[in-house]
């Protein structure tokens, strides 16, 4: 067994807890827990904690809440803590001044097998772009967003409809052990950390807008459906229904394709028993799940119990 390390963990959403908890679990120590200030959420506005500090709070581990993180008395509450390296899962860019404290220096892990898919929602894109691949690295914080020398990987499919959520927690489960294979490295000195690979066709993972998250009903089945489910649960793909003089907003979560030959330009809806299919260039996208504004979301089938598209509706 390698030696115990003092260990400062960095993280705010539920797909850190998993690590964090693996970490509890071993022989190293988690000496203190550095996670986002609370914030208002919901319709109440209520205070609310991350999923983070619920843990912390959980096994009684001292809590840090910055706002900001170079200010000097978080530096100096840091460094108090005499940590020997510091692990970071989903949390907010760090400044050299933080990520250069501890004397083995401060990794993170990431959702996907890096270089590929650097930035803000690689679970999201290896999802929308059909990868049948993808994984977790851990890597050493540099300057950069996810630019640094790399640990370990671990190579994991892609489900045939796999959503983000699904993926998501199928990595949070396999987390834990690469973080813990990581901090033996570094406790026996065992690590070699190696450059990222030089790969002309990097794919990004950028943030998600309101403008990326738009379903273009102009492309190919597959490709529609792939956004939806890298989409689903959040922030969910989108669309706006042509609803007899009206254009509603509407979140789709999962559906299928089935090749055919398009009759109707794409976007065009079609109800027929309990399915709702909507044209496309190279057949059919069949909406499996969706929520109309206002309303909880729903299978199709419960939906069109109750409801139903006028004619000549169609998606935009």
């Amino acid at each position: 067994m390698s030696k115990s390390l003092r260990i400062i963990f960095m993280g705010t959403p539920a797909f850190a807890v998993a690590g964090l908890r693996s970490i509890i679990k071993s022989h190293h120590s988690v000496v203190a827990i550095v996670t986002a200030p609370d914030r208002p959420a919901g319709r109440g506005k209520k205070m609310q904690f991350s999923a983070v500090k619920e843990e912390a709070l959980a096994h009684g581990i001292p809590l840090l809440q910055p706002e900001k993180l170079n200010d000097t008395k978080t530096i100096e509450e840091i460094i108090a803590f005499n940590a020997d390296v510091f692990v970071v899962v989903a949390f907010r860019m760090l400044p050299k001044s933080v990520w250069s404290i501890p004397s083995l220096g401060t990794f993170n892990l990431h959702a996907s097998l890096l270089p590929q898919y650097r930035g803000a929602a690689p679970i999201h894109w290896a999802i929308i772009n059909g990868e049948k691949e993808t994984g977790l690295t851990t890597f050493m914080i540099d300057q950069k967003i996810d630019t640094g020398e790399v640990l370990f990987q671990t190579k994991m499919s892609v489900l045939p409809n796999e959503t983000t959520g699904e993926l998501s927690v199928r990595m949070q489960e396999k987390s834990g052990e690469l973080i813990l294979k990581t901090l033996d490295a570094l406790a026996s000195e065992s690590i070699n950390p190696k450059a990222q690979l030089n790969i002309e066709n990097l794919m990004p993972a950028p943030k998600l807008n309101k403008e990326n998250t738009r379903i273009d009903w102009s492309k190919n089945g597959q490709e529609v459906v792939n956004h939806i489910h890298g989409l689903n649960p959040f922030p969910a793909a989108w669309t706006m229904l042509n609803f007899e003089d009206d254009a509603l907003y509407v979140k789709i979560k999962r559906a299928h394709f089935e090749v055919g030959s398009q009759i109707n330009p794409p976007g065009s809806i079609s109800t027929e028993g309990q399915q709702l299919s909507v044209a496309v260039n190279d057949g059919y996208v069949y909406i499996d799940e969706l929520q109309l504004p206002n309303k909880k979301s729903m299978e199709t089938a419960a939906l069109l119990n109750g409801f139903r598209f006028p004619e000549k509706s169609r998606f935009l």
